[in-house]
């Protein structure tokens, strides 16, 4: 079995664990690690819409949390029309580690996408910081 569908598989168990009672938009993401670890998260939702975890996130914070901080593969997955991509905020995280991560993002439908977190996110390190 290839990584990318290790992964991939990954990613839809988690989602469904995610708590999503206020959009029912369930997303699970996983993050391979460089030593062939698998770190998971799902969308945490909030009623206080701006406190939500998303799931590449929650996925980033396991990661951590483990102290695995190099990472080459994301995956996603959502019930959705088309594949999504991280949010802001998850691509700024997702950059302090790995400005040219690979990430593939799938429908529940099967349809996949393939993206690289540099061109979603230019100029990570240009800023106030920066």
């Amino acid at each position: 079995m290839s990584q990318d569908i290790k992964l991939m598989e990954c990613a839809i168990a988690v989602r469904g664990r995610a708590y999503a009672p206020y959009s029912n938009f369930k997303v699970g993401a996983a993050l391979l690690a460089d030593t062939g670890q698998i770190y998971s998260g799902c969308n945490v939702e909030n009623i206080s819409f701006g406190l939500t975890m998303c799931a590449e996130r929650v996925a980033v914070g396991a990661a951590v949390a483990e102290s695995a901080h190099d990472w080459r593969l994301l995956a996603i997955v959502a019930d959705a029309k088309e594949p999504v991509v991280p949010c802001g905020a998850c691509r700024q995280v997702l950059a302090e580690f790995n400005p040219k991560l690979r990430i593939i993002s799938s429908t529940l439908s099967g349809q996949t996408a393939e993206f690289r977190l540099e061109d979603l996110l230019p100029s990570p390190r240009q800023g106030i910081l920066g």
